[in-house]
């Protein structure tokens, strides 16, 4: 196995995580989702004061993975936490510890932010990856249900009443 290079994606890069996003959508069956552009990733994910981040992973210089993060706040801990929006090593370059390395640079970089938590979601019919998480000692959280509010939804609540 090729030593993972891990650095932070920058502007120049938008073309290769717009690649990565795609990539994933592709492998969890949601690729008519992805309206994403390189534009507007340079515009939000690298924007002056982004709201979250990105990670890259190299393996003999070649991008190989990406880790897009971004911090929450846990009430109860009185701390933010780092919540790992997505996660992605290329099929042909799986099982060659290159997760296992995006999640210990994002371990490090929970640790050294005083983050109370780390946390994700994985799709419940997406085994290895609840293998693989399981393995590194994450625990499911089996109690919560995640709601989202998209499109319409979103935008009716937004011009309700206040």
């Amino acid at each position: 196995m090729s030593k993972l290079e891990i650095r932070k994606a920058t502007a120049e890069d938008a073309s290769t995580v717009l690649n990565f996003i795609k990539g994933l959508a592709e492998y969890e069956k949601l690729s008519s989702e992805v309206t994403a552009t390189e534009e507007q990733l340079r515009k939000t994910l690298f924007a002056e004061n982004p709201k979250a981040e990105c990670l890259l992973g190299f393996a003999d210089g070649k991008p190989v993975a990406f880790a897009i993060y971004f911090y929450n706040y846990s009430t109860f801990l009185a701390k933010y936490g780092l919540y790992l929006e997505d996660l992605f090593v290329l099929p042909e370059e799986r099982s060659k510890g290159y997760g296992t390395a995006m999640l210990k640079r994002l371990a490090k970089i929970a640790v050294e932010q005083d983050c109370g938590r780390f946390e994700w979601s994985v799709l419940d019919w997406n085994e290895p990856a609840i293998k693989f998480y399981k393995n590194l000692g994450a625990k499911p959280l089996e109690d919560w249900t995640t709601f989202r509010l998209t499109g319409e939804a979103l935008k009716k609540l937004a011009g309700g009443d206040e």
